[in-house]
């Protein structure tokens, strides 16, 4: 007798406004039994819930929510070699753009359950996940600063007006200090550590850093005055390597060391503020279902 395979869905009921549509297109999937279904919460945003999922034997596990709620999900997954497929239900989804992911419901349901199987790493930031990038600095007070219900109006546009209020941010005094390279120290306005390197837009960002080459990606941010913010976003957008405004560097594991504490921020999620931030790469930690090429 053949063994059916079940999945089970991870749901953000805050993120996805259409539970009851993507539990009926889950529900048809062919040749799976009824999925389980479990909801994160405010105590709960997500990695208890995969762990659930997980002990209750399942050969796939869908995640339906932000990069915050997929994340969190992710850190609990890694290492257990179960499929996760991914419903992206933000305002950024930065993962699943920079998986090539579909950003409906619907397509992504069909890769989540007929997709390949791509392992890809995670950064931890201390001990805790993230799947797209942590940073300090002006990232941090960017997301800090922008309003809830601007975001839930305007989408990622939103994040500008954030960006707006913190170009004129003072500079701080950052030391990294590689596992496997050279110290480098400079004054930044925000340092940035990527697991992927792409922003909503196609932004590269990173351009070099790729999910699965088990390496992270720092982008250390030196403009000064406004005509430094018009350099720096020149570089990127030609995909430069180095110039005076930012420094680039590729790490499997860094020590991230200010000279006061600042803000600080996990995939989206703007978390204590610190003056130092130890992290590294668990490589192809976890699995995620991807479109076939």
């Amino acid at each position: 007798m053949i063994a059916v395979k079940r999945a089970a869905f991870v749901v953000n009921p805050a993120k996805c406004t259409d539970i009851d549509a993507i539990k009926t297109a889950a529900a048809i999937a062919s040749g799976w039994a009824a999925p389980l279904y479990f909801e994160t919460t405010v105590e709960d945003p997500g990695a208890g819930a995969a762990r659930d999922a997980l002990a209750a034997g399942v050969d796939l596990v869908v995640i339906c929510g932000g990069d915050g709620t997929v994340t969190e999900c992710l850190g609990a997954l890694a290492g257990s070699g179960v499929p996760v497929g991914i419903v992206p239900c933000g305002t950024g989804n930065l993962l699943a753009r920079n998986l090539g992911l579909p950003l409906d419901a619907a397509g992504a349901l069909d890769v989540a359950f007929t997709g390949r199987d791509r392992p890809i790493d995670l950064g931890m930031l201390d001990a805790e996940p993230f799947a797209v990038m942590a940073g300090i600095g002006f990232d941090a007070a960017m997301l800090a600063d922008t309003d809830e219900l601007l975001k839930s109006r305007l989408g990622w546009p939103a994040y500008v007006v954030g960006a707006l209020r913190h170009l004129r941010d003072p500079r701080f005094r950052v030391e990294l200090l590689p596992a496997d390279g050279p110290t480098v120290s400079r004054r930044s306005v925000g340092v940035l550590v990527g697991n992927v390197g792409r922003l909503q837009g196609n932004l590269p960002l990173m351009p070099d850093a790729e999910p699965d080459d088990g390496v992270l990606d720092v982008l250390v941010m030196a403009p000064r005055g406004w005509m430094g913010w018009v350099r720096l976003a020149v570089a990127v957008l030609t995909r430069r390597r180095e110039g005076p405004t930012f420094e680039r560097l590729r790490v499997r594991e860094v020590e991230i060391v200010a000279d006061r504490p600042v803000a600080c921020e996990r995939d989206g999620e703007v978390v204590a503020s610190r003056s130092t931030m130890h992290v590294r790469v668990a490589a192809l930690a976890v699995t995620v279902r991807c479109p076939h090429v």
